[in-house]
């Protein structure tokens, strides 16, 4: 009998056999594509099962989700941006197989804790800085979901500084100003006339003055979003992943000095913001430390 893990966020999909300590040797990714999502899915399933028999089964997957149900509804797949029934597709296709689901973002902060930068500490603040914002909470060693599952998304936090429309339908979100596309569309609009977040951050580096202001602004509202948080949860331990967050010291000091400058309350004054150690692993292994769970 295998455990397995499956990670879906918008751009990919990626599944592996899961470790005894819920680690993920070995996965396979395929692209998210923009039809037959469930089919693509299940065909990378099948193909990691190979036949054997699969006693349980982690899932992370972009939110919104709906972890009492099983239904997903992430924004960044339309074609389930409806809603979509996760939990029982999976089950069917491994009978007898137990799943546990969980949003991306909570799955990234559980790995943090168990196998990366969290290891050691019993509260903490997961953030993934890509091509959106999202994040996870870990209170007591476990996952705090929420009501339904969707505690920590702090992408959606709202932040001053703008008020442009998210792709949720809500305005003023930090995801507006901090994820990748949403720094590089705030550049070109000031007579930048680069094209992705590597390129912003490489001439960020190399000191254009436009590129420094754009990871200066989106820094700086990532510090605010983090200190506002941490004094909500009482944590001191942030942990921020994910490709834009590779963007070097033209993001993270203006993160930390804005986040400094905030977090003034006592319980929080030793609030630490370090980078993720796991990568793009982060949230594939959290799915795999679920299917421990689920096979209990």
């Amino acid at each position: 009998m295998i455990r397995l893990a499956l990670d879906v966020g918008g751009t990919k999909m990626a599944a592996g056999v899961v470790s005894e300590d819920g680690r993920v040797p070995e996965f396979r990714t395929v692209p998210t594509p923009e039809t037959g999502a469930w089919a693509a899915c299940a065909a990378l399933l099948e193909s990691i099962a190979d036949g054997r028999a699969v006693d349980a089964v982690g899932i992370a997957c972009a939110g919104p989700v709906d972890t009492a149900s099983g239904v997903v509804a992430p924004i960044n797949i339309n074609e389930w941006a409806s809603g979509f029934t996760l939990v029982d597709a999976v089950g069917a296709l491994f009978p007898g197989a137990r799943t546990t689901l969980a949003m991306d973002g909570a799955a990234a902060a559980l790995a943090e804790h168990h196998h990366g930068a969290g290891r050691g500490t019993p509260d903490l603040l997961s953030l993934v800085v890509s091509t959106g914002v999202g994040g996870g909470v870990v209170l007591g060693g476990h996952i705090a979901p929420g009501r339904t599952g969707n505690a920590g998304h702090i992408g959606h936090l709202v932040v001053p500084g703008t008020d442009e429309l998210c792709s949720c339908g809500g305005v003023g979100c930090l995801e507006t100003m901090a994820s990748g596309p949403a720094a590089v569309r705030w550049a070109r609009a000031q007579g930048w006339i680069g094209a992705t977040g590597l390129e912003l951050a490489g001439d960020a580096r190399r000191g254009d003055a436009l590129a420094r202001a754009a990871l200066h602004r989106a820094g700086t509202a990532l510090g605010i979003a983090i200190a506002s948080a941490a004094a909500l949860l009482d944590v001191n331990l942030a942990v921020v992943g994910g490709g834009f967050a590779q963007s070097g010291e033209p993001l993270w000091v203006p993160l930390r000095e804005s986040a400094a400058r905030h977090a003034r309350l006592s319980f929080i004054e030793d609030l630490r913001i370090v980078p993720a150690e796991l990568g793009e692993r982060g949230t594939l292994t959290g799915a795999g430390l679920l299917s421990l769970v689920a096979a209990i």
